[in-house]
């Protein structure tokens, strides 16, 4: 038999609550005649849909508590749905309700068959929401579809790189090499107000120091041997559209101040020329050096870098990223198997285990390398550990929800009582939960003692 939905009645009429506990059996309905009973029934059931009278003891004539009730609930959790249960001439105050954020509200007379289907909407419209929230977290929508990740510092990345795309902020991406920084920059541009301009991208470490200021300003015809026309640099490619600069922290000294009169100015002259050409253009940046560190060591120009990081984005290593090594290898097997015609090869969970322990020092490249050569390698179906040189790892057995939830309940049972100090009143109230059930928590996890 399912659980059924729980639904807080918040009402201090006590026929009026005895009636509507009763005509709402088909959930699980938890009543309460003031606020403060609210608040700790709210802790302890986390109810989709309140329903609550707006008078309440010790004002039950005024909308006062009502009011005050409905915001702390709102506070507290900000996606239940209050229907507010109003007289027949209180629109005012149902308005003022709705303002406050309440769902809807239900003038009295109470006719449960009314009621029961704004309750249902309301708790069909809270399951679509929590849905919603659910797919975000798997993935990263627009552009950044190419990003695979479920691990919540990649994608608090992601997030931050759509908040700062609409804007012409210079962005920073700091990562190990093979994180994906140019992944993320061509994201940025595609998500941009540019993306329509052309996205330009330049290693600094790439291209020898001698030609380096010709590839990024251009040069006119004659400027140097074998310079026998006019060329445009780089970043006069790149007018109207992005340019990355991956490697910054290789940008030999005497560029590190040509750059820094170009961000200035956003103004250009090919090498040999006299022209000043005004640019257009946004200034992704990445390196996996330390950039601090090179400033204090007399490398890297400090007023260079704070016109660079407007905006610095920290990318995690692959071996942080809890969850993503598996997921990526996956979704690559797939890649890949279908580009060699070999569409029923498999990962095997030993494989799958050796790659979430490997440390894959060189990242995402690293690893996207490794599964392509043991696709195109493989002799059967099956992917095994040893098909990507790694030591297979004798299996574990996965922990449990139960395990899981048992951990992070008594973490938050001994947290509480830190808190209060042992005061088993407050701790109940904070955790949501009655005294007889924290008792039962504290002896199930031999807190007894710590609970004196």
């Amino acid at each position: 038999m399912s659980e059924k939905t729980p639904l807080l009645i918040v009402e201090d009429d006590p026929a009026l609550l005895t009636q509507m506990t009763w005509a709402f059996e088909q959930y699980a309905p938890v009543s309460c005649g003031d606020r403060g009973d609210a608040l700790v029934q709210l802790r302890r059931h986390r109810p989709a849909v309140v329903t609550m009278d707006l008078g309440l003891p010790p004002r039950p004539d005024e909308p006062t508590e009502g009011l005050q009730l409905l915001q702390e609930i709102l506070a507290m959790a900000p996606d239940t749905k209050v229907i507010v249960l109003t007289g027949q001439n209180d629109h005012a105050n149902a308005l003022k309700a709705i303002s406050l954020g309440a769902y809807d509200f239900y003038s009295k007379p109470f006719q449960p068959e009314l009621l029961s289907l704004m309750i249902e909407r309301a708790l069909r419209l809270h399951e679509l929401q929590a849905e919603n929230r659910r797919l975000s977290a798997t993935r990263t929508p627009g552009v950044l579809g190419g990003i695979l990740t479920r691990d919540p510092q990649m994608l608090k990345v992601c997030s931050t790189i759509e908040k700062v795309a609409g804007t012409n902020a210079t962005v920073m991406l700091l990562g190990e090499s093979g994180t994906g920084k140019e992944l993320l920059a061509r994201g940025l541009h595609g998500l941009s107000p540019r993306r329509d301009g052309k996205f330009v991208a330049i290693n600094c470490a790439a291209i020898p120091e001698t030609l380096l200021e010709s590839e990024l300003f251009g040069h006119e015809k004659g400027a140097f041997t074998g310079a026998s026309r006019q060329t445009p640099g780089k970043i006069e490619l790149a007018h109207r559209g992005t340019l990355f600069l991956d490697e910054i922290g290789d940008l030999p000294a005497a560029l590190q101040a040509k750059i820094l009169r170009f961000l200035q100015d956003r103004i250009i002259e090919r090498l040999g020329g006299r022209q000043e050409i005004p640019v257009d253009v946004r200034v992704v940046c990445a390196t996996h050096q330390d950039l601090r560190a090179m400033i204090s060591q007399g490398r890297f120009r400090e007023d260079l870098y704070y016109r660079l990081a407007e905006i610095v984005v920290d990318i995690p290593p692959l071996r942080s990223r809890t969850g993503d090594a598996a997921l990526l290898a996956h979704a690559f097997v797939h890649q890949y198997a279908e580009e060699h015609k070999r569409a029923n090869l498999t990962l095997l969970p030993d494989a799958a285990a050796a790659i979430e322990a490997h440390a894959w020092p060189g990242n995402v490249r690293e690893l996207q390398n490794c599964v392509k050569r043991a696709v195109i390698m493989a002799d059967g179906e099956h992917l095994r550990a040893a098909d990507f040189g790694l030591a297979a790892r004798p299996e574990e057995a996965p922990r449990t929800l139960r395990n899981v939830r048992d951990e992070a309940e008594r973490d938050a049972v001994l947290r509480v009582l830190s808190r209060v100090n042992g005061n088993l009143s407050r701790a109940a109230e904070l955790l949501g939960i009655s005294r007889p059930t924290l008792y039962d928590l504290l002896n199930r996890f031999g807190l007894k003692e710590a609970s004196r």
